[in-house]
């Protein structure tokens, strides 16, 4: 690294910009990435830019409305997180620290059919001595264990007004049905929802209540694959996380006339502060930031299987009277 923090070209690139590059991409924003890290927004401006200035790349497509990533800046993603777990590992071998410890992590059901999985794995590898418990819950009930001290980190939606927790990246939430599914305007609009108090359930009836659009509960399931399950066989619509459509559904289209159901976060919250748990705690929700991205890619398929992310609904009504 040069003297003004300037990262060398010709491919040695500086773990702090990375760090950077990667908050960025996973936030969609510099002004949550600086926040997330603790910079100014100008920091993390000139992080980027040198980034891009060491790559010869354009990494970020920006404008005042959005930030996206360029087919360059796809292709970094990968990159960073490989050259940031090197670091890791190296600082971690010749300090000398190893972590140990129980640690208790809950995961909403949204990460059921991601690559989440792969993060997890990860942190076994590097930590082979630290005890970690999975919980994978409804949101609502993973920040209810939390607040009882029953769980020392959480990676769980909240709505985008509630401060609590850092975040990972915001996401719209979308109805979503079966493809062949038909709705009938002149009848109750067929809900498939998590059970109380799921934050996805909440926000669709206050959707549905606030345009006066009558409803009735056609399946209700605590598992996302007995959603899923639901939807695919026509039974009725769902709302859902639109970087999280499972394979086989799609969006409802808008000339369904259903309600826009706005924005909701994703989040990772910290619990009490056991001394036992917290060094581990750190080190998982680093490895979960660092790797945000791969939270809404799913893992790929068999060959030649589809994974459609919208599409018309043109399919038979299963509406019934309320």
């Amino acid at each position: 690294m040069t003297a003004d923090g300037r990262g060398y070209c010709g491919g040695v690139y500086e773990p702090s910009q990375l760090r950077t590059f990667l908050a960025v991409a996973q936030t969609s924003s510099f002004t949550q990435a600086a926040r997330r890290l603790g910079l100014r927004q100008s920091t993390v401006s000139q992080h980027v830019r040198r980034l891009e200035d060491a790559t010869g790349r354009t990494l970020f497509t920006r404008d005042t409305h959005s930030v996206e990533l360029t087919e360059d800046g796809e292709a970094m993603l990968g990159f960073a997180r490989r050259i940031l777990d090197v670091h890791e590992q190296a600082s971690a071998f010749f300090t000398g620290t190893r972590l140990r410890g129980r640690l208790r992590f809950g995961a909403s059901e949204d990460f059921v059919l991601t690559r989440l999985p792969e993060i997890l794995e990860g942190f076994r590898h590097d930590h082979p001595e630290v005890d970690l418990e999975l919980t994978v819950e409804l949101s609502g009930t993973l920040h209810e264990r939390l607040a009882a001290g029953k769980l020392d980190l959480v990676l769980a939606k909240r709505r985008p007004e509630e401060p609590r927790g850092e975040l990972v990246w915001h996401d719209s939430l979308v109805w979503i049905g079966a493809e062949r599914l038909r709705l009938d305007a002149g009848r109750p609009v067929p809900l498939i929802v998590f059970p109380p108090p799921g934050i996805t359930r909440a926000l669709a009836l206050e959707a549905l209540e606030r345009q006066g659009r009558p409803w009735r509960i056609v399946c209700t399931s605590g598992s996302l694959n007995g959603l899923i399950a639901a939807a695919r066989a026509g039974l009725g619509v769902m709302a859902h996380s639109r970087g999280l459509i499972p394979p086989g559904l799609v969006r409802v289209p808008e000339r369904a006339g259903l309600p826009e159901l706005g924005r909701v976060d994703f989040v990772l919250v910290h619990g009490r502060r056991r001394p036992s748990a917290q060094g581990a705690a750190d080190a998982l929700a680093a490895a979960i930031l660092a790797g945000g991205d791969r939270l809404h890619r799913r893992p790929p398929g068999p060959p030649g299987r589809r994974h459609p992310r919208e599409g018309p609904a043109t399919t038979r009504s299963t509406d019934g009277t309320a």
